[in-house]
């Protein structure tokens, strides 16, 4: 996901002809290899997953990962491209926090791009995503840095311009995780009101599940 004015549903079928949106993606998902260790037998949970752009880069090297979001239309996409390239150990699944779902499930790795910023209670949902890790589960979560609203052109279904990394990191260390870094992931050059170009940097911060008695 990155943008809360726009219907996902409807934009679904042409999410990944805009060429930016694929390189910040991948840009994301190489950061992610580079810093996390990934293994055969880790069964990962991609959050707010739109068409899998993430979750079918981190596919061919863990045992399995779902892929979770609030658009249908999203997931239809990703569903037949699990389809068409016959791939047996990923699965899309429907799933709306903002609207009362809860994270099931047991991962070793939960990860997210680009998705934070469309959900309202972010503190809910780092407890969320620590209730579903395994023990010492890892964290990946990537998203704007504070931005100051420009980013999308329009903000309606945004609510937060961005974070500031400090208190991401916080907010991670009162949910209960540990072992808290923090890197830059992408660059995404835009442009914005006023027809200037921005380029706007994404933070991928990590962290791992810290003991329960913590």
């Amino acid at each position: 996901m990155d943008n809360g004015s726009r219907n996902f549903d409807q934009d679904a079928q042409r999410w990944d002809l805009n060429p930016g949106r694929v390189k910040a993606a991948s840009e994301i998902s190489r950061a992610i290899l580079r810093e996390i260790p990934l293994t055969p037998d880790m069964e990962v949970l991609d959050f707010g997953c739109g068409t899998g752009l993430l979750t079918l880069a981190l596919q061919p090297y863990v045992r399995s990962v779902t892929g979770v979001d609030s658009s249908r239309g999203m997931l239809e996409v990703l569903r037949k491209k699990i389809s068409d390239q016959g791939l047996t150990n990923a699965t899309a699944r429907y799933l709306h926090i903002d609207g009362g779902d809860v994270l099931a499930g047991s991962y070793h790795l939960v990860a997210s791009s680009m998705t934070l910023h469309h959900v309202k209670d972010i503190a809910s949902l780092l407890k969320q995503f620590y209730d579903v890790l395994q023990p010492s589960g890892l964290l990946a979560v990537a998203d704007l840095d504070s931005e100051g609203g420009l980013f999308h052109s329009n903000n309606s279904g945004v609510f937060h311009f961005g974070f500031d990394r400090e208190e991401m990191r916080e907010q991670c260390l009162r949910a209960g995780f540990r072992d808290i870094r923090l890197v830059q992931a992408a660059q995404i050059e835009k442009p914005v009101a006023g027809g200037a170009t921005k380029i706007f940097t994404v933070f991928l911060i990590i962290g791992r599940r810290g003991n329960n008695e913590q």
